[in-house]
């Protein structure tokens, strides 16, 4: 490009955060993330515990609990990664969390190390929502279902 500023790859671009099965948010067992009441997005029932940003951006909200991440990339669009259904109950235990709020990450950059075991041993949901919370400002969003890979497989495609 001669001209302008070079494109970034990635921009456009949700990536899945952990590997796994991914499914349209309606199909999430918790209303909050059926309804759309946070936004709307995908889920990942995740088979990993390596949990990855899926964009370039910079963490804007880890939760006390650590079980969900917020992040905002350049082009301005609000993600959120919620690790879980209602893992807000275990009050951190099983999440290593790897940022803090503020920090840059890149896509595939480690946000957390979950103790799937321990999750589903407790009973807990491995449906991982990645929502967008801002999405009223895209004028175009698809989602792409199926087998995903952790920080590579892209999971949501968007126009701002």
């Amino acid at each position: 490009m001669l001209f302008g500023k070079k494109k970034n790859p990635n921009e456009g671009k949700v990536f899945a955060p952990a590997a796994g099965m991914v499914i349209p948010i309606q199909e999430a067992p918790d209303k909050v993330f059926s309804e759309k009441i946070l936004g709307d997005g995908i889920a990942v029932v995740i088979e990993e515990g390596t949990v990855r940003s899926p964009a370039d951006g910079v963490i804007i909200n880890v939760a006390d609990t650590l079980h969900a991440y917020g992040i905002e990339t350049a082009d301005g669009l609000e993600i959120l990664v919620h690790i879980g259904i209602n893992t807000v109950e275990l009050n951190g235990q099983g999440f290593n969390c790897k940022v803090r709020d503020g920090q840059k990450v890149k896509k595939g950059d480690v946000l957390c190390e979950v103790d799937l075991d321990l999750l589903r041993e407790k009973g807990y949901p491995l449906h991982t929502p990645v929502l967008i919370t801002n999405g009223e400002e895209l004028k175009q969003f698809n989602i792409i279902q199926g087998s995903a890979i952790g920080g590579e497989t892209v999971v949501i495609e968007y126009d701002k």
